[in-house]
């Protein structure tokens, strides 16, 4: 499990990272908000590790954003704020778990692993097939021919709306619309930019072009979601 520790007392970093690291997390850290949200924002971790109140961008924030941009990224706040409003507003935010300093470390520990075995249930769950391609759409990750390929947030979705309409065109206005969002500045070259970065990682022969119109991913299988 990737975990992303996001807090500002950098001598509980050091600790909560060694006693993570311990117990076999991959853990990256971000000392402030603004930095906390970016790194999060990367799509690749399994669990998000957040204080309150942080410089530059507060944790509340923070959350509201990243649940905003549409991760579902499991979420649990270490702070010192232990009023239950604090708490309620926390959870409101989007938080799946709050825990308030101080802490005992079999505790945090025993939370993360609760919230780890709820992320790799719903990370099995929502696996797409479409032929020999598989795609993980909250890890962000393709395998095809037996190799995983880690793809970036826009690539993951615009794979996951060509596989959920297999077999059909999809306009470059809708895979717009869908991944860059109705408002977004992002162009038709922007689309065709991305189609080129799925052929190049995934080297897909059968995601062909209709001139003018858009992409579609051409098989006669149907898509089929995996689950326990």
């Amino acid at each position: 499990m990737k975990l992303l520790l996001v807090e500002d007392e950098t001598k509980l970093v050091d600790s909560l990272s060694h006693l993570l690291k311990k117990n076999g997390f991959v853990v990256d850290t971000a000392l402030d908000g603004q930095t906390g949200l970016d790194m999060a924002c990367t799509g690749i971790y399994d669990i998000l590790v957040l204080d309150r109140m942080l410089p530059y961008q507060d944790g509340i924030s923070l959350l509201k954003e990243f649940r905003r941009q549409g991760y579902d990224t499991p979420v649990i706040f270490l702070t010192a704020k232990d009023s239950p409003e604090d708490r309620a507003l926390g959870l409101d935010a989007g938080a799946d778990d709050y825990l308030i300093k101080p802490f005992f470390s079999v505790e945090l520990l025993a939370r993360l692993k609760a919230l780890s075995r709820r992320r790799s249930k719903t990370l099995t769950e929502n696996v797409l097939t479409a032929g020999d391609l598989m795609l993980n759409p909250l890890r962000c990750q393709a395998t095809k021919d037996n190799e995983v390929i880690q793809l970036t947030l826009k690539e993951s979705q615009l794979l996951e709306l060509l596989i959920h309409n297999y077999g059909q065109v999809v306009t470059k206005e809708q895979i717009i619309e869908k991944v860059w969002g109705y408002f977004s500045d992002a162009e038709f070259n922007t689309v065709n930019l991305y189609i080129h970065y799925l052929r190049k990682k995934l080297k897909l022969p059968n995601l062909k072009t209709v001139w003018g119109v858009g992409y579609y991913l051409h098989k006669s299988k149907d898509v089929t979601r995996v689950a326990n």
